[in-house]
């Protein structure tokens, strides 16, 4: 049998892009798309900084949100 495990964490990561001149305004301070984080960035994770805030675990071969049951409502 197999089982999923999952951590919810609280990390400390760094978000790097390398970009050209042409799609920022550095005189400006405007980053434009770059913003935020995207797709465009890469990741890393600051080792040693992990808070484990929630851990579950479940049957891998079965589905544990069965939405084709009825729900209820408390009123």
């Amino acid at each position: 049998m197999k089982y999923l495990i999952k951590h919810w964490l609280n990390v400390d990561c760094l978000a790097e892009a390398i970009v050209d001149e042409t799609e920022i305004n550095a005189n400006t301070n405007d980053l434009k798309k770059y913003q935020t984080p995207n797709s465009q960035f890469k990741f890393k994770v600051i080792q040693g900084d992990e808070k484990i805030t929630r851990t579950t675990f479940e049957k891998y071969d079965e589905k544990s949100n069965i939405t084709s049951q009825g729900r209820t409502r408390n009123k």
